[in-house]
């Protein structure tokens, strides 16, 4: 986190923590007690101020509109007025979408702002706004760290949402390069035609591209563009979205959940690739645990694990029965929280550990 040892406003700092999900749609604002096991409380969500907000505009703008946002948010959840400091400062624990060095700068954010921009040094840029001891990780990072204080076993947290990511939690820590790299999976080029699907961050073919909320969405539209007839048969069709075009995930999330067979077919067919990087998560370190999470996945709940998991037994996971297979994929707390209770965790075992080191 990189607090300076000795800084005044650690010791000023209270239990309490503003934590914060810097998500590619939403951001996520709470106030987290760092107290025994932690409880989160007064969460508030909102539109992000990114490329969902203002598609188009330059990535430099964005970064700024984002960062003002946050500073906003902080400033509010501290009861000041915008521009000023805060006479008893809260820490702020941010979750952002994309990978983070360990000086708290963002290497990109695709599902944020877009493909390109010189990265962010996130964590610097907020201390000096805010003077607050500032701690900025990846949200899957920060996600991990809520089922991390849980699960007495390795396991692979996966984010299907606006995009795909992952996080590997093992011996007791989150497995990361000294950059922020690891974890990615959402940028694996799992389909090389030149035709593939374009992913938010410039590339073609990639994981979350194909199989995030988003790029299932467009796969639906794709189908329903190439076979007019077996659309117009579909439950979002006679639901009312006879235009594809006006079709959103909540109405697809509907669908496969009652079973209608286009929409399914069509996430059957995403699938494939997410069930491939499953196993090849597996194969490599052997995590014998997946957890999923994320708006899309959650949406459709139960129907969303036994697809994914039907798919990753037709691969077949090297030497495990079709019953391993399905005991090692769970479906994630269904609260949206996971972020912010995950950073604020992380942000109470650093600041405990800082008052410790200070005080010996």
């Amino acid at each position: 986190m990189a607090i300076p040892p000795g800084d005044p406003t650690v010791a000023e700092t209270g239990e309490a923590v503003t934590v914060m999900d810097v998500g590619g749609t939403t951001l996520r604002v709470g106030t987290f007690d760092t107290r025994g096991g932690g409880r989160l409380s007064d969460v508030r969500r909102t539109r992000v101020d990114g490329m969902v907000s203002h598609p188009g505009a330059p990535v430099p703008v964005l970064q700024r509109q984002v960062v003002d946002q946050i500073v906003r948010e902080a400033e509010r959840r501290a009861g000041t007025r915008p521009g000023t400091a805060p006479t008893a400062p809260p820490a702020l624990a941010v979750a952002f979408a994309g990978p983070v060095t360990r000086d708290g700068t963002v290497l990109g954010a695709p599902t944020v702002w877009g493909a390109g921009g010189e990265p962010l040094p996130l964590r610097e840029i907020l201390s000096a706004r805010l003077s607050v001891p500032v701690l900025v990780v990846n949200d899957l990072t920060a996600a991990a760290w809520r089922y991390g204080t849980e699960s007495p076993v390795p396991f692979c947290l996966l984010t299907i949402s606006s995009g795909i990511g992952n996080k590997v939690f093992r011996d007791g820590d989150v497995l990361l390069d000294v950059e922020g790299y690891g974890g990615e999976l959402g940028h694996w080029t799992c389909d090389r035609s030149p035709d593939a699907p374009l992913c938010d961050c410039g590339g073609r073919g990639h994981l979350g591209a194909i199989a995030s909320g988003r790029g299932v969405l467009a796969a639906v539209r794709r189908a329903a563009a190439s076979d007019p007839a077996g659309y117009a048969r579909s439950t979002p069709a006679r639901a009312g979205a006879a235009d594809p075009r006006f079709l959103g995930n909540p109405e697809i999330a509907r669908a496969v959940r009652n079973g209608d067979p286009f929409t399914t077919a069509v996430l059957r067919s995403t699938l494939v690739h997410l069930a491939a990087a499953v196993g090849g998560v597996f194969a490599s370190i052997g995590i014998r645990r997946y957890v999923l999470m994320g708006g899309f996945a959650l949406a459709i709940g139960e129907r969303y694990r036994e697809l994914l998991v039907e798919e990753l037994v037709r691969q077949g996971c090297f030497g495990l029965t079709a019953a391993q297979v399905d005991a090692m994929v769970v479906l994630g707390e269904d609260d949206d929280d996971h972020g912010l209770i995950g950073v604020g965790r992380l942000m109470g075992r650093r600041l405990a550990a800082h008052r410790e080191k200070v005080t010996l």
